[in-house]
């Protein structure tokens, strides 16, 4: 398994800083069409606080406009069967249903003092059928579809050199940086998220 190395966040110091400045400029022409895409990972407990305790995903989520995309890409391995595994729940549109469990059984299983023993597709099959994934539908897992979306998470994350995760884009051309946000509270934290993905998009 590729070690992923996991950004670590300051919630709190002794200066606030602000919003405004808390994002890298890449040199890249930014997407064609406006989008958010945040990188994860499944073996990062950082990300699973992200997404079910700050909830800031779904925050930002709620925040865009209609007409800008917001995506998760998975943040793996060449080899790892999750990010192929998400790109089928992306394509049937379960992401909300099969996120969880994985991220459940994966923390689990790394807390185990044996060897860690990354999910099979077996397990994947037994987590997308629970989900309510037909067989027909979980057939499709090595599809040519599967296939180009893993391999467009993976290329996306080479060109914009993810290294940590979670971590924010906002026109695959602006990289959000937790370390400047507001840190007077967890709330300003999380805000600050928000604020900052919605002013870049004013940028477009």
């Amino acid at each position: 398994m590729k070690k992923l190395f996991f950004v670590f966040i300051a919630l709190f110091s002794f200066i606030q800083v602000q919003a405004a400045d808390a994002y890298i400029t890449l040199d890249r022409q930014p997407s064609a069409k406006q989008n958010v895409i945040e990188f994860f990972s499944f073996y990062c407990p950082h990300c699973y606080t992200f997404e079910y305790e700050y909830q800031i995903p779904s925050k930002i989520r709620a925040a865009l406009p209609k007409d800008v995309d917001f995506k998760q890409y998975h943040l793996g391995s060449q080899d790892d069967l999750l990010t192929q595994a998400w790109a089928l729940a992306m394509l049937l549109g379960v992401e909300n249903k099969v996120r969880q469990p994985i991220f459940d059984t994966i923390q689990a299983r790394l807390k185990q003092a044996n060897k860690f023993i990354p999910l099979s597709k077996k397990d994947f099959r037994r987590i997308f059928l629970n989900a309510g994934v037909t067989e027909e539908q979980f057939n499709a897992f090595d599809s040519f579809a599967v296939t180009a979306l893993t391999k467009k998470q993976q290329k996306l994350a080479e060109e914009l050199n993810v290294n940590s995760v979670p971590v924010f884009f906002v026109d695959e051309k602006y990289q959000i940086d937790p370390k400047k946000l507001p840190n007077k509270n967890l709330e300003s934290f999380i805000n600050g998220y928000v604020k900052t993905i919605s002013d870049l998009l004013q940028k477009h």
